[in-house]
């Protein structure tokens, strides 16, 4: 059976193009795309003159199975990444246990399979228990499914551990992910450190925490040729470091999260716990810093940094809630303030959300492509409306983006060319 997307306006990252057109899908998988007359087909979908793009590659979602299934489990979380144009799912393993081994993988795989109606791509623990002393079996993840290894947000201190994990994933050909944050330093901060910091009597974390440690781990990159990937760059004085590092050669990437780039500390406002994260908001010389280095290149990857947090973490005094937002469902309006501001083209947009994580995982979508997976999103990027957390699909509703006027809905998710959600 073909289905046909006719009167499209196609958004191609791989080739830079944004241009009406149409797109032929065949057994999930995409057939053709072109101008013109349109073949005939099966199904035909007319978009009237709305956005077609790959679905996005979400890299860094938690949900929060096993251990706390009363905060995200992977029907909620592919319910709503399947309404905010997400059609696979990068899934961290700060679980609780932690996914660092085949058994708790294998166990994970089969519940987001039975469950989500989007694709996941789990990552496994770079440590046992994420404690930083002892690596885990890199080899037998890998078999068991695992696209990349990391600690999360809990930073492997000791030197020696890290270049013996980095070696051996090295030889393997495994992707390692960092969180680039001192740990020493940003030990229960809550803001980053400056004026407003000071003013509203909030621990606080220098930026030089992310650049000290990045500068480390680029030490480690250069010491053992690993696979690296920086989950969040969120200052500008990393920036530097990060470029020098790709322009001698290091197989580096970095991504930023959509609230760094679209939010800053002023938004914290008097102690508005939905936008405590981690990292911190940064200053607005950062976030405009960061804009720029997406628009360049610098930095290859969007991603939510989806983090469920129940009400009972987050209605707490500002330096005791739980760090995180939710944002599957707001990613995509959220990243087009970004181009309605002029920062950002639509394509170069869509090559950090979608075929620059793909490819930084061996990933065969975020393409547009002939014979690509047809794994794609209709979206209207100027339709207006007001955000209501209640709305939300996850079942946290920990959004900074409660009440906020946005731009960009999305009217149909497809995955293997199967529609698995429709908007209004």
């Amino acid at each position: 059976m073909k289905t046909l997307f006719k009167n499209a306006r196609l958004i191609d990252p791989e080739a830079e193009t944004d241009a009406p057109g149409w797109l032929l899908v065949e057994g999930g998988t995409i057939l053709a795309t072109g101008t013109g007359q349109p073949p005939a087909a099966d199904n035909v979908i007319d978009c009237a003159g709305k956005c077609l793009a790959p679905g996005i590659v979400d890299i860094g979602v938690k949900v929060c199975e096993p251990g706390e299934r009363h905060k995200e489990s992977f029907g909620s979380a592919g319910a709503a990444a399947a309404a905010g144009g997400v059609t696979t799912m990068v899934t961290r393993p700060d679980t609780q246990p932690a996914i660092d081994t085949p058994e708790v993988l294998e166990f994970v795989t089969r519940r987001a399979r039975e469950a989500s109606p989007v694709r996941i791509k789990p990552m496994a623990a770079l440590t046992k228990g994420r404690a930083g002393r002892e690596m885990v079996e890199i080899g037998f993840l890998q078999d068991a499914g695992a696209v990349a290894f990391t600690d999360g947000d809990q930073v492997v201190e000791n030197n020696k551990v890290l270049s013996r994990a980095m070696t051996y994933a090295r030889s393997l050909g495994a992707l390692v992910i960092a969180h680039p944050q001192d740990p020493g330093l940003s030990a229960g901060a809550s803001a980053t450190s400056g004026k407003f910091a000071s003013l509203r009597g909030l621990p606080a974390v220098s930026p030089m925490a992310e650049r000290m440690a990045l500068d480390r781990d680029l030490a480690l990159v250069e010491m053992t040729g690993v696979k690296y990937h920086a989950d969040q760059i969120t200052t500008a004085r990393a920036l530097p470091a990060l470029e020098r590092a790709k322009g001698n050669g290091h197989d580096v990437t970095a991504g930023v999260s959509i609230h760094h780039l679209t939010l800053n500390e002023l938004d914290v406002g008097d102690y508005r716990t939905f936008f405590k994260v981690k990292p911190p908001l940064r200053a607005e010389t950062d976030r405009v810093a960061l804009v720029e280095a997406v628009a360049s290149g610098l930095i290859d990857v969007i991603c939510s940094m989806h983090t469920p947090q129940d009400e009972e973490s987050k209605r707490l005094p500002y330096e005791e809630a739980a760090a995180g937002a939710v944002a599957l469902e707001t990613l995509l309006p959220a990243a087009l303030r970004l181009v309605h501001a002029d920062a950002i083209a639509l394509p170069r947009l869509w090559r950090a959300l979608s075929l620059n994580p793909a490819r930084r995982l061996g990933l065969d979508t975020g393409r547009l492509a002939t014979g690509a997976p047809a794994d794609l999103v209709l979206f209207d990027p100027d339709a207006p409306f007001v955000l209501d957390r209640f709305t939300l699909r996850s079942k946290s509703l920990n959004t900074p983006f409660d009440g906020a006027r946005m731009q960009g809905r999305v009217l149909g998710t497809w995955v293997a060319g199967k529609h698995i959600f429709e908007g209004g």
